[in-house]
């Protein structure tokens, strides 16, 4: 037993990262039933209200939907503060330092419009139970780079380190399945926009599956597979990613070229490869602000702060394309921000390994350990990019999810739409796919006929 714990404390000190053993005791789990929320935020309101106490309910009135997002939730609130670059200095504690970047860089036109905040973060039933079993159940292994012991809900409600904090992100809560039709947009330093790629996406959450179990999971927790369809140059050509714990095969991932007639490999769709359905306008493991294994990285758990952060955006990503983009960023009228407790994890690039950004700053809300805010460093520690993240509600998981980033490279001054929902589609399915679907031979068959 002692040669196990100090073989674990070496990785754990080469790495930066965790130990493998369970996250906290029953006495301290129990405050998931108590004083902390089912996934471990602060149940409380903040000292003077500003962010209220969690009860546990969406609170979202029933309005029209695009897919199953509702348009609109809070519609007749106003902005109880407006920041712009004018006034920034006075709430800089509680922007990041991509957000008062922004507000510099285009002082005329971008602002931060901060509505009253809404706790709107809830789950199935079998998700909070789950979660609970996971307290006490999940580890960490690998050094903080994979997890066993865990399914079905958020790994680590109540987080020692910044693995565990990360890994509540890639296994955040999700359906079991939805399809999605989206467009990737680049935005250039001139103020134009283009059309990168428009695709249709199915999407699959083993970990999430209600029949599923600790014992039955394999592991693999994200399962997607696209086919683009536009422009016509690009239309036809499909991607399968699988994406899974196992440190040493994490994503598997097949690629079918139009030109090329052929479903191939495509080991190098990960990490900080240029995204090429995107125009190569930002990494593969910007997608979804963070999205593919953690290995690249040492993981920090700073601590938890009040920020402004995107939240409650379904205005924005049920909005049309002309409504929900402005020149260079998102459209301001469209997109609401709050105030929320948010846990700070920083990411620095692991011993013995290379990125292309070496430090990162992720900002992961309390309520939903959904990624709100990301900014990135150059090797020489200057701030260069930000990500904007929107999570918005759907009552039909019931759950807060995300789908579109805003990956902005503050140095060329360009903007990436990572997935931008706007005119497209968001559908949560009743009935999951095969996951034989996801696989190179199921769309090597598809294309032959």
């Amino acid at each position: 037993m002692k040669k196990t714990m100090l073989c674990a404390t070496v990785v754990a000190l080469m790495t930066g990262t965790t130990s493998n053993f369970a996250a906290v005791g029953a006495d301290e789990a129990a405050k998931l039933k108590t004083t902390l929320t089912p996934f471990g935020g602060e149940k409380t309101a903040n000292k003077d209200g500003s962010i209220p106490a969690w009860d546990g309910k969406t609170s979202v009135a029933a309005t029209p939907k695009a897919g199953d997002i509702p348009t609109q939730v809070f519609a007749s609130e106003k902005p109880v503060v407006q920041i712009s670059a004018k006034n920034m200095t006075q709430y800089a504690d509680k922007l990041s330092e991509g957000t008062q970047a922004l507000l510099k860089k285009y002082p005329d036109t971008f602002r931060v419009d901060v509505y009253p905040t809404h706790r709107t973060a809830v789950a199935p039933q079998y998700v909070y139970d789950n979660t609970f079993k996971n307290a006490t159940n999940c580890k960490t292994k690998a050094g903080g780079y994979s997890v066993e012991g865990c399914f079905g809900g958020i790994p680590f409600p109540i987080p020692k380190d910044g693995a565990e904090a990360i890994w509540n992100y890639l296994l955040r809560v999700e359906a079991e399945s939805t399809e999605v039709s989206f467009k990737n947009i680049v935005g250039t330093s001139d103020g134009m926009r283009t059309l990168a790629t428009q695709n249709d996406q199915a999407n699959q959450y083993p970990f999430y599956y209600k029949d599923g179990s600790v014992e039955k999971w394999s592991g693999e927790y994200f399962l997607q597979r696209f086919s683009t369809v536009a422009p016509p140059f690009k239309a036809g050509e499909s991607l399968v990613i699988r994406d899974g714990v196992d440190v040493a095969t994490p994503r598997q991932t097949w690629q079918y070229l139009v030109g090329q007639r052929r479903v191939r490999r495509a080991p190098t769709v990960a990490y900080d490869t240029p995204d090429f359905v995107s125009s190569g306008a930002n990494y593969f493991d910007e997608v979804m602000g963070i999205m593919g294994h953690p290995d690249r990285y040492q993981w920090k758990l700073v601590g938890k702060k009040e920020m402004y952060v995107p939240y409650n955006a379904n205005a924005l990503v049920t909005a049309s394309e002309e409504d929900a983009f402005a020149k260079r960023h998102m459209n301001p009228d469209k997109l609401r921000w709050e105030l929320h407790r948010v846990w700070e994890v920083e990411a620095t690039v692991a011993a013995g390994k290379r990125h292309a950004v070496p430090k990162r700053r992720y900002y992961l809300d309390e309520d939903t350990w959904l990624l709100t805010l990301m900014d990135g460093y150059d090797p020489e520690g200057k701030l260069w990019r930000t990500t904007q993240v929107f999570p918005y509600v759907v009552p039909a998981i019931p759950a807060v999810v995300i789908k579109p980033v805003t990956v902005f490279d503050l140095q060329k001054g360009t903007m990436s739409m990572v997935q931008s929902l706007n005119g497209g589609s968001f559908k949560v399915l009743s009935k999951r796919k095969s996951e034989n679907y996801f696989t190179g031979d199921a769309v090597a068959a598809d294309a032959s006929r």
